[in-house]
């Protein structure tokens, strides 16, 4: 079973969450936390389907020894965001521990303990936020309520701070010495519970380290390949090098000649559609090591059947992509009569925008550990984003119960949502189980570049209509590219709502007739999402546009969008769209499409980068504003020529409405390294094929930045906020990129169409 994509997942808006007593049993199943001690559990039932009741599906725990050690589960996977970081920690400043002497523990994946393990989409801290306060703030309660029994004083006069139970007249006990008495406390009722007022928060809102700094410095993090089993086998795989085809036969001979080489196994694949969590048809080398494996799969001779898209061309699809966008689509927005408007008469300006294929490229490439016990059993270890559907997709694979298969996560050296899908899971388990022994499958970074799931290429058409007083008054948007749904189901050929949802419907000016249409396009490889998904493509093409559109009128760009605004409000789209709007998974009601945010940003980044004066000086400077993951971001970019004339990038200026601000050190960090990674899209990174082949190899053919490319200064300003917190890993990405490209034409008054952009 395909779970729904992460940007569309339905979460219960009600804040259900509930604190309990976990039993011992349960609670040491995860690892030998505690010997003794206070141990709580969150039961999330915001992550359950809507209205379900659960009985017993405790998310995280958190326990306080004897000893004073306060143990907090981390239950959602690390991969350089500092997720196993920012949830512990609001545990930790409610309950007022001491943060230097709090132990993570990462958890296994299980959907019965922990929930949605799904770190995707940019919504855990938007989801966890709340239950993670409400369970640090009941440990708090039970500690206050031991402290205050013990000492016959009123609970109000006590606190807790840097581990200790603090009363107003100066005496002090550490937690450790009150847990045996907490624990035989009634759990208090949610209601009486109170939560911290936020000034009271010592880590929240305040820049903290992630955890594992020490060990990633030191080379202690663990991470997939880093995983080392006795008798440990290591193997690599050739697989199909087009989608759909089929191994007609294979000579093993003289794989089996290379020292080292132990087995050959022939793995089979979906054929089409290729699924979003099943291994690619291929033949794979099992070794001692790493070096032998990879010999022996170079000697392999392999038959393919290539199918039926051996032919297939991305360059020619995108022309018949870019083409179709000529005549009418498939509506799924309408706001007036746009035709009626175009033939009133003034400026049409009509405009198209190419995007290529891009891959994940995340600097640690798949790789994933299995063992398959003599009982039928399997553990996995890996790096997964989503280790509960990886453990389903395991379970199908073996025909073995979900229950008999054991997931551990690793570190992940980069996702970016290509880690999300476990088809490099499955092929470990299928080879330990041929091996009988445990197994690595191990990508590399061809193999990486040659079978991700991309993000997908995509071909747009934008007209503009300008009445005779030169006003912004029909708005016409044709989106065409393949869908990630085809994956898995090859009938898709329209992109879904969700994916329109991603910056294209929600076009949030106020211009009187709008209409926004899609057009066919089939899948010919593996499609997926890429940090921020179809945001990429419509910010490019819409936030391009709204410039020219703003230089046509003779106006600055931040002025003119300032303008299209209208009044603060909340959108709704209501009586337009012909299909839903996911919201990201959030109704409007709880994480409305407010106006008055957009234009906050706005007017921050233009005060922050001093844009008026960086123009009439003559610096080349561009900008962008996108609302991504309900997340509101406006983006300047300045660019300049260097020696050669080769382009740089002296500085970037974003300011950041995500809500409240949990940590704001890795809300920065998210800023600046999606600064660099849209560099990498709009100047130098592009996948293409033909005859169903990727023809990037390695970063000589897919190339990322390189120092010299890169932004200099980022700075981030954040927008002092009380509203939720909301994603802050994907919406660097969707403002950069037109941000950039604005910049560009200031200073070569080339405009870009086509990405990437080449001078």
């Amino acid at each position: 079973m395909m779970p729904k994509f992460p940007f569309l997942k339905n979460k219960d808006p009600k804040n259900t969450s509930k604190v309990f007593i976990p039993s011992r049993r349960d609670f040491l199943k995860i690892g030998s936390l505690a010997t003794g001690g206070l141990l709580l559990g969150v039961n999330f039932q915001c992550s359950g389907p809507r209205g379900e009741t659960i009985t017993f599906a405790p998310n995280v725990y958190l326990s306080i020894g004897s000893d004073n050690q306060v143990t907090i589960v981390a239950h959602r996977s690390e991969m350089g965001t500092g997720i196993r970081t920012s949830l512990p920690m609001i545990v930790a400043d409610e309950l007022g521990a001491d943060w230097s002497k709090v132990k993570i523990v990462q958890a296994e994946g299980d959907e019965e303990k922990y929930g949605d393990q799904n770190t995707d989409g940019s919504y855990s801290v938007r989801m966890f936020y709340e239950p993670m306060r409400r369970a640090g703030a009941t440990a708090r309660h039970m500690l206050l309520a031991a402290a205050a029994q013990k000492w016959g004083v009123e609970i109000a006069d006590c606190r807790t701070e840097n581990g200790e139970v603090v009363h107003s007249g100066g005496k002090k006990i550490k937690f450790g010495d009150l847990v045996e008495a907490a624990k035989d406390l009634d759990m208090p009722d949610a209601e009486s519970v109170a939560l911290k007022e936020f000034a009271a928060y010592k880590l929240i809102g305040r820049d903290v380290p992630i955890y594992d700094n020490l060990d990633f410095a030191t080379g202690k993090a663990v991470f997939g390949a880093d995983v080392d089993l006795p008798d440990m086998q290591v193997a690599v795989v050739k697989r199909s090098p087009v989608i759909g085809a089929k191994v007609l036969k294979y000579n093993e001979q003289k794989a089996l000649a290379v020292p080292g080489v132990n087995r050959v196994v022939k793995i089979e694949g979906a054929g089409i559609p290729p699924g979003l969590d099943k291994a690619l048809e291929g033949v794979a080398v099992i070794a001692d090591n790493t070096w032998a494996a990879i010999k022996g799969r170079d000697a392999l001779e392999i038959e393919w059947d290539l199918g039926p898209n051996e032919a297939y061309d991305s360059e020619q699809q995108l022309k018949e992509m870019l083409a179709s966008t000529s005549v009418n689509g498939q509506v799924r927005r309408e706001r007036g009569n746009f035709n009626a408007a175009r033939q009133q008469g003034g400026q049409v300006i009509e405009r198209t925008y190419l995007v290529p294929f891009y891959a994940h490229a995340t600097m640690e490439p798949p790789a994933a550990i299995a063992h398959v016990h003599g009982d039928g059993t399997c553990e996995i270890w890996a790096p997964t984003q989503h280790p509960q559907w990886a453990r389903q997709a395991v379970a199908q694979a073996l025909g073995i119960d979900y229950q008999d298969v054991k997931m551990n996560v690793t570190l992940l050296g980069g996702g970016f949502g290509r880690k999300s899908k476990p088809d490099f899971v499955v092929e470990a388990a299928l080879l330990s189980r041929a091996a009988k022994l445990p197994v690595r499958v191990q990508w590399t970074r061809d193999d990486d570049l040659h079978h991700d799931f991309y993000h997908a290429q995509s071909a747009q058409r934008i007209r503009a209509v300008l009445d005779k007083n030169g006003n912004l008054n029909g708005w016409n948007h044709h989106t065409v590219f393949p869908a990630i749904g085809a994956t898995a189901n090859a009938d898709e050929l329209h992109p879904s709502d969700g994916e329109l949802g991603l910056g294209c419907i929600d076009f949030p000016y106020e211009v009187p007739h709008i209409r926004i249409e899609t057009h066919e396009s089939k899948a010919h490889t593996r499609i997926g999402w890429l940090r921020s998904v179809s945001n990429i493509h419509h910010s490019f093409a819409i936030n391009c546009m709204l410039d020219e559109v703003a230089e046509a009128k003779g106006q600055d760009p931040v002025d003119f969008l300032l303008g299209m605004l209208s009044e603060d409000k909340d959108l709704t789209f209501d009586g337009e769209l012909k299909g839903d709007f996911g919201n990201y998974g959030e109704p409007l009601e709880a994480f409305p499409w407010n106006t008055r945010r957009l234009r906050g940003v706005i007017q921050k980044v233009a005060q922050e980068s001093n844009w008026k004066a960086a123009v009439s000086s003559g610096k080349k400077v561009g900008f962008a504003v996108h609302k991504s993951f309900l997340t509101y971001v406006a983006c300047v970019v300045e660019v300049a020529n260097g020696d050669n004339d080769q382009l740089l990038i002296p500085e970037v200026h974003y300011a950041v409405d995500c809500g409240i601000g949990v940590n704001t050190d890795r809300i920065r960090s998210q800023f600046e390294g999606g600064a660099q990674f849209a560099t990498s899209l709009v100047l130098n990174s592009a996948i293409t094929l033909k005859n169903g082949k990727v023809q990037q190899n390695n970063f000589d053919g897919y190339q990322v930045i390189r120092m010299p490319q890169s932004p200099k200064k980022i700075h981030v300003h954040l927008v002092e906020s009380m509203e939720k917190p909301t994603g802050v890993g994907e919406p660097p990405v969707p403002p950069y990129i037109p941000a950039l490209c604005n910049a560009i034409y200031k200073l070569t008054g080339e405009r870009i169409y086509r990405l990437p952009y080449k001078a």
